[in-house]
């Protein structure tokens, strides 16, 4: 079994001020980034199959050489065997059309085609949720989206998963699909492992990985548009439709608040704060 995550860097919404150039484009040189928290859900489902159905799982995304430490982070905080970085400037200011070509791309050039392409529901940025289904389009796979959990059978060669109809989390279906495949793995996926053999194998690899994160560039790959023998012309900003009207920037938070400091025996003082606050607790 070889699964792929995709996953994306997005601005560190906790830092503050996000930066745009005056295109509406995002400078991500003048941000911080972290990864998407999204393709964690995704990242984990694959991480899954790796412990139940054994195999490999690469984390694969396209973005600025800074980009390097959102892969590591995904090493560390759940689980990846290898990296793949599609990045050099002609990648660049991507919409998520050409994002989905490079990346299939990408994806086309590993060594062996992966059984299985996790992506994430939506990233935290731009919140299409486009990424994912455009680049099977490309590939002309099927694809299950807003899974919930998913089984493996090898011998079948086939994926199936449960999975919410239409967004809503009132209705499940089960599915099945032939492999390779998309999943996109919805924020309420949830890795199950029933078998005392599969939890001790989740708690070797999850060492193992952490061990490897500290060396992360040791197993990573990064690709430019040459080496995946791409046409300027459609990738980048060249080879997006779309067009930014307009941003709205995030406030930066105030570095100072104005607090109300009550000490613990100052019961008194604590009525007029429960007072204010009561509207608010009861949904008004």
């Amino acid at each position: 079994m070889h699964s792929v995550v995709m996953t994306k860097g997005v601005p560190d919404f906790r830092e503050g001020q996000v930066s745009f150039d005056e295109d509406g484009h995002l400078e991500r040189g003048k941000t911080p980034t972290v990864m998407n928290p999204n393709d964690k859900h995704a990242l984990r489902a694959a991480f899954q199959t790796k412990v139940r159905n054994g195999g490999h799982v690469s984390l694969m995304s396209m973005g600025p050489p800074g980009y390097k430490e959102v892969l590591q982070e995904g090493m560390a905080d759940v689980y990846a065997d290898d990296l793949y970085l599609l990045s050099d400037r002609e990648m660049g200011a991507a919409d998520t059309w050409a994002t989905a070509m490079t990346v299939a791309t990408g994806l086309q050039n590993l060594d062996e085609q992966p059984d299985l392409v996790f992506a994430g529901f939506k990233t935290a940025d731009g919140e299409t949720g486009h990424t994912g289904p455009q680049t099977c389009w490309c590939l002309d796979w099927p694809i299950i989206t807003h899974v919930l959990s998913l089984d493996i059978d090898e011998d079948g060669g086939t994926v199936r998963a449960k999975r919410l109809v239409d967004g809503d989390i009132s209705e499940i279906e089960t599915v099945e699909a032939p492999m390779p495949c998309f999943i996109v793995a919805d924020p309420e996926f949830e890795p199950t492992y029933r078998r005392a053999s599969h939890r001790l194998k989740h708690k070797d690899l999850r060492a193992e990985t952490k061990e490897r994160a500290e060396e992360y560039e040791d197993h990573l790959t990064v690709w430019d548009h040459e080496d995946l023998n791409l046409d300027p012309d459609y990738i980048g900003l060249d080879g997006s439709p779309t067009i930014v009207a307009g941003v709205d920037p995030i406030p930066k938070a105030p570095s100072e608040r104005e607090a109300t400091v009550i000490e613990a025996d100052e019961r008194e003082a604590l009525g007029p704060v429960l007072d204010e606050l009561a509207p608010y607790a009861a949904g008004d």
